[in-house]
């Protein structure tokens, strides 16, 4: 007799998008009000580094996933949504609580420690996804379109260009994250154990 505490079907992860799909794509959307929020100053954090980043799902949940049903039964969106989701959860808790003068020591620490690990991985699924919809943005000729004058753009080759970029601003995002995270970590007031 086998116990399990754990478990994840084969469909559990596949039909992700399918169960929160909607849910995700209204969550991001309404994200994009982060920017002004940054923009009228609410919010005290730079915004090209956040404009990167929510650029970075917008395409990846609305051009790449949603576009294409073959990718959306893929592993990789499950992933994607438990890290993105995570993430938000520590950071909208930490900015939502600092607006209104409230802070904890540790989940200032947290929101300012947990994406170096996270952040990373979600650029590389991001990639895989990715990798995993160029046969069908291939076969299916999605977002491809014939100009005039002999002249067309292959989306294939729009997202392999995307691709590169990707990694560029994941290194300018994860320096700003970085060096916000020094500046943060060293005035916030940590107490220390005496020993």
């Amino acid at each position: 007799m086998t116990v399990r505490f754990f478990s994840f079907g084969e469909g559990s992860m596949v039909d992700t998008f399918y169960a929160i799909g909607l849910v995700m794509r209204l969550c991001q959307s309404i994200s994009l009000l982060e920017l002004l929020h940054i923009y009228v100053g609410i919010e005290p954090n730079h915004l090209f580094p956040r404009f990167l980043q929510l650029t970075e799902r917008i395409i990846i949940l609305f051009v790449v996933i949603t576009s294409q049903e073959e990718v959306q039964e893929k592993y990789v969106v499950c992933v994607l949504f438990i890290f993105w989701n995570l993430l938000d959860m520590v950071r909208y808790t930490y900015s939502m609580l600092s607006v209104i003068g409230i802070s904890y020591a540790i989940l200032t620490w947290l929101s300012q420690t947990l994406w170096m690990p996270i952040y990373p991985l979600c650029v590389l699924a991001e990639a895989f996804a990715i990798y995993q919809s160029l046969p069908y943005f291939e076969s299916f000729g999605t977002y491809s379109a014939k100009l005039p004058f002999d002249l067309s753009i292959y989306f294939p080759y729009v997202l392999k260009i995307y691709l590169m970029m990707l990694f560029i601003g994941m290194y300018y995002t994860y320096s700003h994250l970085y060096s916000e995270r020094r500046d943060i970590l060293r005035v916030f007031p940590f107490k220390k154990k005496k020993m």
